[in-house]
């Protein structure tokens, strides 16, 4: 027998359990206001409010036959875990790596992406961030429409697959990211406003009625986000969260969200004696966020850092549409001002928006608690067509960008097949098995773009399989020129930001930035190491503010002499001075 338990309060006056065929009346539980309970046979199940049709458990943590099936119990405490000298790591002074389990292989499971694992370790990297695994309809997405905030896709290998892909992750000494959706979730297989006021029509979101976590019923909301999040962290032994757009987190009781999750998951960390943190995508360019609680802060331990990835994408590839235009109008001096004091809009106008955006960045010894990247899921998936700067950039410019990313006072950030230049595409693609929802999507996709110039069918059809396919990493490329280059430098720089502590310095008041806008050329002092690169076409003399006494390491044509570099186009030099 089992014991089953759900919260229904939109349930009038009868909740049953259907398990193996047969049905069980459950009970309201006394002064547990919403919730009914009792006792049953063990076995998939699903819930009926009010004789209603049979719904998957809330809480459940797999969904074996999709979303809308029903629910499979899971014994966490029965998985033979083997990396058991995993203490964790912190998030500070470390390099984190972005992937998506659908096309990161070709057969896209966790299993086939843990044999992928040893090429991250000679990478140099320390954290595997995976992008959402819950559950979602169709084989493949992105993840960001999942619906089970407690389970893990099936195709992927469900709950087991999820934690054998950590037990080998920690046993190579990696650490485990996962990014998790709290700000809605997706519009097919959705079952929760059902069972009670999971969401609430007084705030809305790009994605509809807002996530109810200041309306009544807030409180169980919220303790069911909660649940989920903790859950990651003690059932799957995930070391870091990655919350998806937290600004769209609509809260207005006077402690907020990310404040209550962020000490719940202090209170975890400190019960299981491992370092867990979490990390927010946020728009709003507020320090709050990521202000210790005890300071008035929400005590989020780091946040994406966007202001610095616009900077350094339009001083590489000079875009200047959308949001881009703040930043290229002078994107050197706005690369500098982002390596210097963590945001660019901080406080100042912002033509995109239409209004002054942001903040000042504080602390300012505090930059490990920013992102830093080149390339992300975003910024190349929401492109018409999915592609990557790499398809378009000469390989030393790429470098010139890594050297960037990986000597900067922020936590870097790679994006998965970038080390190597990657050629494929990384497109929106979808399998919605709602006919209606899938046209929806595939039109609005078109529409989107076609307002911004693309011919409608140049648009990639995110419903076609070749669109999935195109996505998928080759990993013969790694092997082959230009790539293997590129990959080596990737390499190189990784293992000098270990070796050289004053790489990966995050005090933001001890860089200097000087820059030459029209020259193109910057150069970054990190204590007594210069990075300086020269995006032009030509050759360019790039001052080091003293006598060069060693070139540490070089990508293009570079020649130290006295006080100066001498660098080929795009070409980068990490010199010693």
């Amino acid at each position: 027998m089992a014991v089953y338990e759900v919260w229904a309060p939109h349930a009038a006056s009868r909740v049953t359990v259907e398990v193996s065929g047969g049905s069980h009346e459950l009970a309201r539980l006394a002064g547990r206001d919403g919730w009914w309970g009792g006792v049953a046979p063990a076995g998939d199940y699903a819930f009926r409010l009010d004789g209603g049709p049979p719904l998957p458990d809330p809480r459940s943590a797999r969904q074996p036959h999709g979303p809308d099936g029903p629910s499979r119990p899971v014994d966490h405490a029965a998985f033979p875990w083997t990396a058991t000298g995993w203490r964790g790591r912190p998030l500070p002074g470390s390099v984190v790596y972005e992937l998506h389990v659908g096309t990161f292989t070709t057969r896209g499971t966790f299993d086939a992406a843990a044999e992928r694992l040893d090429h991250l370790v000679e990478l140099g990297v320390d954290f595997v961030e995976l992008m959402p695994v819950c559950p979602f309809p169709g084989r493949h997405g992105w993840g960001y429409d999942g619906v089970s905030p407690w389970a893990v896709h099936e195709p992927y290998g469900g709950p087991d697959g999820l934690k054998r892909f950590v037990d080998a992750a920690h046993g190579r000494g990696l650490g485990v990211i996962l990014d998790v959706v709290h700000n809605h979730l997706g519009p097919s297989g959705n079952h929760l406003p059902r069972y009670g006021p999971y969401f609430t029509d007084r705030h809305h979101t790009p994605w509809g009625a807002a996530v109810n976590l200041d309306a009544p019923g807030s409180d169980e909301v919220r303790a069911y986000l909660i649940g989920s999040a903790l859950a990651w962290l003690r059932d799957y032994r995930i070391d870091g969260l990655r919350l998806d757009a937290v600004h769209a987190l609509i809260d207005h009781r006077a402690v907020h969200f990310l404040e209550e999750l962020s000490g719940e998951v202090d209170k975890l960390a400190v019960a299981t004696n491992r370092p867990l943190f979490l990390v927010a995508e946020s728009d709003l360019n507020t320090p709050r966020t990521t202000t210790p609680r005890e300071a008035g802060g929400q005590g989020i331990d780091a946040q994406w850092s966007d202001d610095f990835h616009h900077a350094l994408h339009c001083a590489l590839t000079g875009e200047s549409h959308g949001y881009y235009g703040d930043f290229a109008r002078a994107p050197l001096a706005a690369l500098a001002k982002s390596l210097r004091h963590g945001y660019f809009h901080d406080g100042t106008w912002s033509t995109f928006r239409g209004r002054r955006h942001g903040r000042p960045f504080t602390p300012t010894g505090a930059g490990h608690r920013l992102l830093g990247y080149l390339q992300t899921h975003d910024q190349i998936g929401n492109r018409a067509l999915g592609d990557r700067i790499s398809t378009t950039l000469p390989t030393g410019r790429l470098a010139c960008g890594a050297a960037l990313v990986l000597t900067s006072p922020f936590t870097p950030m790679l994006f998965m097949g970038e080390e190597w230049g990657a050629a494929t595409p990384w497109q929106y693609f979808t399998d919605h098995t709602d006919p209606g929802l899938a046209e929806a999507v595939r039109q609005g996709r078109r529409r989107e773009f076609t307002d911004h110039g693309w011919a409608a069918e140049a648009v990639p059809d995110p419903q076609e399989p070749a669109t999935l396919l195109r996505s998928v990493l080759d990993w013969t490329e790694p092997h082959r020129a230009p790539h293997a280059e590129l990959l080596d430098w990737y390499r190189q720089l990784l293992r000098l930001r270990r070796e050289l502590p004053e790489l990966g310095d995050p005090d933001l008041g001890a860089v200097r930035v000087e820059f030459d806008e029209a020259a193109g050329w910057l150069v970054v002092h990190r204590g007594p190491y210069r990075v300086a690169v020269n995006l032009g076409a030509g050759e360019a003399t790039v001052p080091l503010g003293g006598p060069g006494r060693e070139l540490v390491a070089a990508f293009g044509a570079a020649l130290v002499s006295g006080d100066r570099v001498r660098l080929g186009g795009d070409s980068v030099a990490l010199v010693a001075v």
